[in-house]
């Protein structure tokens, strides 16, 4: 029989699902798909974008680490925003991370679309997405366990397909297959063949590729024994990050020249493509599929979680509170589907930049994200507490990575006239939700009659 929590959860998720969904988390559209076009524009140096951003992502996930242990919830650093730095912003990360996974979640559908094409150039794309949408929407409206499940496959596909391109490109380096070799890194141009700023220029592709790896810490509030389960599956994102991401960018660029890969098609179908295997190029694109599936599946997820937290605090919308006789945040999936209604609509109108600005867009929510996580840490350090899973460094590290993620911030209006969009909507963003917390307190604000009773804390 499952317990259920304070939160109206069940402890449906056990150790098998969130380590599957941690890993699942590290591995994204961002490498199955972004890696392609950022090869072909920085080179083989992109390797060095993975490493730094992997090494933020480690001190972020360890400082996320440290909090859940702390205090388990569902609402994870929201939570622990409002906790350690106030009100106003839980209610502002909050709809940052609301934002990551929305913009995340029409970066998928897209991809996937342009997956789909792969196999049938006549299908129309936008119905690919919107046929993706329902079917992701149906698995998290149904059950928190049929969603862990459905995860645990997905990532398990992924683990494996990774695995096997590790395995076959590692052969063919060291046996000099083909163009296969480590001259590819300095041949053709040179390890910086297009110069060293736009390897910098690719570090916000490169963070949205890490994004998605805290989820494991909004499972905390449905997890049996997360004391016990957390510390294992982010210590596990060491060496995701090192084989999954790093050593995968460093294989790509030494299996094929930089030259053969092209923005809009997954770098390791055209490694497969390239090998003369009929169908190992199909294989290897049905598995980037369940990818941008499992992202599109974890961001319902998530965002369910976390607008259900805010609107029991009256910081969302009322119906973002509804809780389904399932024990599922219905109304907040609902609200965030619609989100990836309209970004059907984008690719309708821009199926050429609809994944560019979409995932543009999201790493703000990602590094809104990751800096409250960092910061919080050093909130909670500052109070005197004491972890048994301690985050390394702090708080030197702390703002090495605040600092790394600020870089990426300013680096952006530098970029593509995508990355621009997405700079230059942050004054918009930090209006609205400045309006939004001015209708929150507002709202919150005692009556005349009442005000005598307040408490100082509620008034």
């Amino acid at each position: 029989m499952r317990t259920q929590t304070d939160e109206g959860y069940t402890h449906a998720l056990g150790n098998r699902q969130v380590q599957m969904i941690a890993i699942g988390g590290a591995i994204g559209v961002g490498l199955f798909l972004g890696a392609g076009g950022r090869l072909a524009a920085a080179g083989p140096a992109l390797v060095l974008s993975y490493a730094a951003a992997g090494l933020a992502a480690f001190f972020v996930m360890r400082a996320l680490g440290e909090l859940v242990l702390y205090r388990p919830a569902s609402g994870s650093f929201v939570e622990y925003a409002g906790e350690f730095i106030g009100p106003w912003a839980a209610f502002a990360s909050g709809w940052m991370y609301w934002i990551n996974w929305a913009f995340t979640g029409i970066a998928e559908l897209t991809a996937i679309a342009l997956y789909i094409h792969y196999w049938a150039p006549a299908f129309p794309q936008w119905l690919t997405a919107l046929i993706a949408l329902g079917f992701v929407l149906a698995v998290n409206l149904l059950s928190v366990r049929l969603f862990g499940e459905l995860e645990f496959w997905f990532a398990m596909l992924k683990v494996l397909a990774i695995t096997v391109f590790l395995v076959v490109g590692l052969v063919l380096v060291v046996f000099t297959v083909g163009q296969a070799g480590p001259q590819n890194l300095t041949s053709h141009g040179g390890f910086f063949p297009t110069g060293a700023p736009l390897v910098l220029m690719s570090l916000q592709s490169v963070v949205f590729a890490y994004a998605s790896i805290e989820l494991v810490g909004i499972t905390a509030g449905e997890t049996a024994k997360p004391r016990e389960v957390m510390p294992k599956a982010i210590n596990g994102v060491v060496w995701r990050i090192a084989i999954f991401y790093v050593g995968s960018v460093a294989l790509l660029a030494m299996v094929l020249p930089w030259t053969a890969y092209r923005a809009g098609t997954s770098p390791f179908v055209t490694v497969f493509a390239g090998l003369g295997i009929p169908w190992a190029a199909d294989a290897m694109n049905l598995v980037v599929i369940t990818a941008a599936l499992s992202s599109c599946n974890s961001g319902l997820y998530a965002t369910g979680r976390i607008l259900r937290s805010m609107a029991k605090k009256q910081e969302a919308p009322r119906f973002a509170g509804s809780l389904s006789s399932r024990f599922v945040p219905i109304g907040g999936i609902l609200f965030t589907a619609i989100m990836f209604l309209a970004g059907v609509a984008l690719f309708y109108f821009l199926p050429e930049r609809a994944f560019n600005i979409a995932t543009a867009v999201a790493s703000l929510g990602v590094i809104t994200t990751w800096g409250v996580l960092v910061y919080c840490q050093t909130r909670l350090r500052r109070s005197g507490h004491r972890s048994a899973f301690p985050m390394p460094g702090s708080p030197y590290t702390n703002w090495l990575t605040l600092a790394f993620l600020l870089l990426v911030v300013l680096l952006m209006p530098f970029a593509d006239r995508d990355q621009r969009i997405a700079f230059f909507l942050i004054p918009a963003l930090a209006v609205a939700i400045a309006l939004g917390w001015t209708i929150v307190k507002r709202r919150r604000a005692p009556s005349p009659a009442g005000s005598a009773a307040a408490s100082p804390a509620e008034s």
